[in-house]
């Protein structure tokens, strides 16, 4: 079963849900159809397997990337290790996003994931409440706001880099985020 979830997360990954096949998904992993369909009944209960995956891969994500803990540490510190969940279920899941942020997947598979997806301005709000709780309400969700913008720009470019550049991409992301964040009196 997981095989043929890989397979498919891989081909809808490269092509879409829509054009993906039950064919294609099972040459790709290499059983026949019909073995496909003992587990599967179509390609939707394929993505639904792939949404259940993805969205416990990010519950825990969150919970090591938004721990309040987090809150008292040194900014370099703190952005580390908000920083370094987030990119390992990425880096682990490179065609999830695509897939559950692309077009055609039905709209009761992608309502959950979306939903993680949101609450990181959320997360990163609260943890900043903590850490700096003068900032004013409105201040601190823009600040998070921005932050998750800076993360999602440069996360396509994380996940594409040859794993033996990948460091480096990240070190710059953390940079950015540093940066920005002290230029914010949350330190």
């Amino acid at each position: 079963m997981e095989q043929l979830a890989d397979a498919a997360a891989e081909l809808f990954a490269e092509v879409g849900y829509v054009k993906a096949t039950t064919n294609a998904i099972a040459a790709r992993a290499g059983v026949s159809p019909g073995t496909l369909y003992q587990f599967f009944r179509n390609k939707e209960a394929l993505a639904a397997a792939l949404a259940e995956r993805y969205e416990r891969a990010l519950r825990t994500a969150h919970e090591r990337a938004f721990d309040p803990a987090l809150a008292d540490l040194p900014l370099p510190e703190f952005v580390d290790r908000m920083v370094d969940p987030m990119i390992a279920v990425n880096v682990e899941n490179p065609g999830f996003k695509a897939l559950f942020a692309g077009a055609g997947l039905p709209e009761h598979l992608t309502g959950a994931t979306r939903g993680l997806h949101q609450a990181v301005v959320g997360k990163i709000d609260e943890v900043l409440a903590l850490r700096a709780p003068d900032l004013p309400v409105e201040r601190r969700r823009t600040v998070a706001v921005v932050a998750t913008q800076v993360f999602g720009a440069l996360l396509g470019t994380v996940v594409a880099a040859p794993e033996a550049e990948r460091g480096r991409w990240v070190a710059e992301l953390k940079n950015a985020l540093v940066g920005y964040l002290r230029s914010v009196p949350v330190e």
